[in-house]
């Protein structure tokens, strides 16, 4: 939501039959196969039980604890980093959101097993399947849902896993007789878009279309249907999934693309791989470098409702006529005391060009003695390679990044300056919907723009562009088709988001909820959101960037795609393994992922 501040098998196979042996052993009361077990209950696994897990793993099963609750000096550090994402996300027990107001708050699994690779992965799912153990998976840990947490859990933790590896050729296991070769990466189920990036782009001078947040992981943002900068140039991220190993519910390692079971390789091209399996490693398609990458910033203010509106309506209008295409990316902000901000970001044009694109409209606002410019406009380009330069950005323009402090921190690692806010959040509210290409038309222009003002006079409105799909190219447009993601996505000009948080409120680290504060906020965001869906009669979302409390989720995630996300479900997992918040099948269970209800 803040990026417009600076624009932007193996050695342990062997193990296995200890853990097998285990399960065979008899134990007063079994649990019910409708319910999972918690520590303490009758079935929970003995230290025996959970020392041969420990063998099967490398050793690399322990218990998750906070670094807020840990020694002096391990708290000191912690509370020193808590603005780092790259500190919390090397922590089993934390998340990076730390919580959704009424929805859930980040709490520690009762285990964790740090996999190292798929075998790891096998044999804890094998283990909370016959334990009948709640099972999460944590990469990037950035779920504004809770995903990857769930007290009294077994978690799998796959942050280790972050090898990327370039092909220049590359064609997928099993692949159909004359499947054209491509140029791709894999990533591990661990690495994060910067690792991505460094390798992909600085070093090798490609693109792979990834996330705009640096530190979220790359598999949990593909497998949702994510977005980076420049998806209306090269469309969503699942659109560039070639080839997964995912490990299911039955414990196999399973290499799946489009001619290897392509119905649960289709099903992670969106469906939220946390619903059916632990994917281990992605391989994306990549793309030739553009020459140049850049961004436009500015910010104006309207003195009355009528001219707010009118601004509204004017940058509407623009955008059609020129900045819905494959250049553009990013934010329109409609914020309080009726101001416009610009927080947009191009590729393949020059600065010259960049800024002459915006020319009408500087020319318009001039015109109009009721608008006074708070920040002029500002137009920058850089050479598409240093994009994600860690070191380009610490010698030119330092102001834009922030960087992992540690003394450790590989030199690669940056986050956008503006993205540092979002770093343990707490949020408050959320809602999102996509905009229908039709509201830009002008017969309903106006009326969008009254709908945009009239929510913001709630809560500021932010219109995503590079996550809707209208004016992408018709190679990304039928890419992405051909994913999970619901389709309104590809006639949709932008993303509206509209959200309050606070800052972090992980146990033990001083962040203390403002209940109050909260629910205010809350009620301000859904006041918001129903002043926009005045225009948006059916409102389909991201499914990652949402309200914690969608209704009729399916339909507003999926849509038509449901039922056969559904039915993979049931085929891979039909003793519901995987149980996520509004996930596939998460219907059939609790909220918490403990009781089978159906």
């Amino acid at each position: 939501m803040k990026r417009r501040d600076c624009l932007k098998a193996s050695l342990t196979l062997p193990l296995l039959p200890l853990v097998q042996k285990a399960a065979a052993a008899t134990r007063p009361g079994p649990a019910s196969a409708l319910t999972r077990v918690r520590p303490g209950a009758a079935g929970w696994p003995t230290p025996g039980d959970w020392e041969h897990l420990s063998q099967a793993v490398g050793g690399r099963l322990s218990v998750p604890v906070s670094p807020f609750l840990a020694d002096p000096a391990t708290r000191t550090e912690a509370l020193a980093q808590i603005a780092n994402p790259f500190f919390i996300g090397d922590q089993p027990a934390l998340t990076q959101t730390s919580g959704y107001h009424g929805g859930w708050l980040s709490r520690p699994s009762a285990r964790v097993v740090a996999a190292a690779n798929s075998a790891d992965v096998a044999a804890a799912v094998d283990f909370a399947r016959r334990h009948r153990l709640r099972l999460v998976v944590k990469g990037g840990g950035h779920s504004y849902h809770g995903t990857s947490c769930a007290p009294d859990s077994l978690l799998v933790w796959t942050r280790a896993m972050n090898q990327v590896e370039l092909h220049d050729a590359f064609v997928a296991q099993g692949a159909a007789a004359g499947t054209a070769a491509q140029p791709a990466v894999s990533l591990g189920a661990g690495a994060m878009w910067i690792d991505a990036y460094a390798a992909v782009t600085t070093r090798g001078g490609h693109y792979v279309q990834g996330g705009g947040c640096t530190s979220v992981g790359v598999t949990g943002l593909v497998t949702g249907g994510g977005f980076g900068s420049f998806s209306k140039a090269f469309g969503t991220a699942a659109a560039h999934l070639l080839e997964a190993e995912i490990v299911t519910a039955d414990g196999q390692v399973r290499v799946v693309n489009a001619d290897r079971e392509p119905d649960l390789f289709w099903a992670l091209k969106g469906g939220c791989a946390g619903s059916f399996g632990v994917v281990t490693r992605i391989t994306l398609r990549t793309h030739a470098l553009p020459d140049t990458f850049g961004g436009v910033s500015m910010k104006v203010q309207a003195d009355s409702d009528d001219s707010w509106h009118a601004l509204a309506a004017e940058v509407l209008r623009l955008y059609r006529d020129t900045l819905c295409n494959p250049h553009w990316g990013e934010q329109l902000r409609f914020g309080g005391a009726r101001t416009l901000e610009v927080a947009m970001v191009f590729q393949g044009l020059t600065q010259d060009a960049a800024a002459a694109a915006w020319a009408p409209f500087m020319a318009w606002l001039a015109a109009r003695p009721q608008y006074t410019l708070l920040e002029p406009l500002k137009a920058t380009a850089l050479p598409a390679r240093h994009m994600w330069d860690a070191d380009f950005f610490r010698a030119h323009a330092p102001q834009f990044i922030a960087e992992d402090t540690r003394n450790d921190a590989p030199r690669t690692h940056m986050l956008w300056k503006g993205d540092q806010g979002q770093v343990g959040w707490y949020l408050h509210g959320y809602a999102s919907a996509w905009m229908p290409s039709a509201l830009l038309g002008d017969g309903r222009r106006d009326a969008a723009a009254a709908a945009i003002c009239a929510a913001a006079a709630h809560m500021p409105v932010e219109l995503h562009c590079n996550k809707g799909l209208f004016g992408a190219p018709a190679e990304a447009i039928d890419a992405s088709r051909a994913t999970a993601t619901h389709p309104a996505v590809l006639d949709a000009f932008a993303l509206a988001l509209i959200g309050t948080a606070s800052g972090p409120a992980y146990a033990g680290s001083g962040g203390v909820v403002d209940e109050d504060r909260a629910r205010r906020g809350a009620a301000r965001v859904q006041q918001s959101y129903q002043a926009l869906r005045t225009v948006l009669p059916a409102a389909p979302t991201y499914v990652s960037e949402c309200d914690f409390f969608q209704r009729d989720w399916q339909q507003a995630f999926w849509g038509p795609h449901y039922p056969r996300l559904l039915a993979a479900k049931r085929h891979y997992d039909p003793d519901g393994l995987f149980v996520i918040h509004h996930g596939v099948g998460s219907e059939d269970w609790s909220a918490d992922g403990f009781e089978r209800r159906r």
